[in-house]
């Protein structure tokens, strides 16, 4: 599976009118709609905002006033086509006065998301299990050698009343497993899964 690493932007003219494509990473559909939201405001001139996006929650797409089926439909074919999830595409569209019909909109909108596609950095990315362990301060020593030894990889560390770091192997090890000797001590449970890059 793959994703993009950044945000990026690409611009197509056809018959005079104008398709701004904004692609940009989202993990969740409230990502993806707060992005359409907040580009929706940033183009509120536009003629149209068509959307698309597949994400770890779901996916979908809206032609924003566009004949049905010529603008997300084949802005979301796209993104599958490329295999691309975590992500949102919203196409701009300034009319330019001349009308396309619909072939020459599903043209524009699919070319459109694939100059942007063509621009980004493509990361392949796995589903992982993530994991929290749990822990004193006094503890962290004795967390950092397991997770160095056990070749896991820390994705996010909370330092408050205890210090939690959520992890993930790589490798398919069992999380459980390694930190049930420390009973009392260090602290383990499932947290979720995630898109994360792979290794």
């Amino acid at each position: 599976m793959k994703t993009i690493k950044k945000a990026v932007q690409s611009e197509i003219n056809v018959k005079k009118s104008q398709f701004i494509c904004s692609l940009v990473p989202t993990r969740t559909k409230k990502e993806s709609k707060e992005l359409i939201q907040k580009l929706n405001q940033q183009y509120s001139d536009a003629t149209h905002n068509c959307t698309a996006y597949i994400v770890s929650d779901g996916e979908g797409f809206d032609d924003d006033g566009e004949p049905g089926g010529t603008a997300g439909k084949p802005m979301i074919n796209v993104l599958r086509k490329n295999e691309l999830h975590n992500v949102t595409a919203v196409v701009t569209r300034y009319f330019g006065g001349i009308k396309l019909g619909a072939g020459g909109l599903v043209r524009a909108y699919s070319k459109s998301v694939m100059e942007a596609i063509g621009e980004a950095e493509i990361l392949e990315i796995e589903e992982y299990e993530v994991y929290t362990i749990t822990f004193e301060y006094s503890e962290i020593k004795m967390a950092d050698t397991e997770v160095r030894n056990n070749s896991l990889e820390v994705i996010d560390k909370d330092y408050s009343d205890k210090v939690s770091y959520d992890i993930v192997s790589k490798e398919g090890r069992d999380i459980l497993k390694i930190f049930e000797k420390y009973s009392g001590k260090i602290e383990a449970n499932f947290k979720n899964k995630q898109f994360l890059e792979k290794k």
